[in-house]
């Protein structure tokens, strides 16, 4: 099965698995998945993630671990909210000095630039803009 936005699939699998409570997530593999799990993982949202190469023709997968806090029956999520901004329909790009605060910086703009996928605050630091990939906070 083909997916048109496999970042916005990504970010609905990780928002799902928050909301069960289930803090392993799988799903397919890519490079910029990997990049927005560093992310997330640098910025404390996540636990780890590994890359699962795929035993026998089978293509490999990205696992997720998503950070927990509390308890057993009162634990939640340390990551509160998904939002992908850019999507394949309606592309949202970005001047350096326009990139987005995040809940006054309390939460992350993922962001594609020339120089890599980083942070807003990384991207204003370089002085480069880009697409604006996701909101996390």
């Amino acid at each position: 099965m083909s997916v048109t936005d496999p970042i916005a699939d990504m970010l609905t699998r990780i928002r799902n698995s928050m909301m069960i409570g289930q803090p392993n997530v799988a799903m397919p593999l890519s490079k910029i998945k990997v990049e927005i799990a560093k992310i997330l993982k640098d910025e404390g949202f996540l636990e780890g993630f590994e890359v699962v190469e795929g035993e026998s023709a089978v293509k490999p997968v990205l696992k997720v671990r998503i950070k927990f806090v509390g308890e057993r029956r009162d634990k939640t999520a340390v990551l509160s909210g998904l939002v992908r901004v850019s999507r394949p329909g309606r592309r949202v790009y970005t001047k350096k000095q326009d990139i987005p605060w995040v809940l006054n910086g309390m939460g992350v703009a993922i962001i594609s630039t020339p120089k890599g996928i980083m942070t807003g605050q990384r991207a204003r630091q370089l002085g480069v803009g880009g697409e604006i990939l996701c909101k996390v906070w």
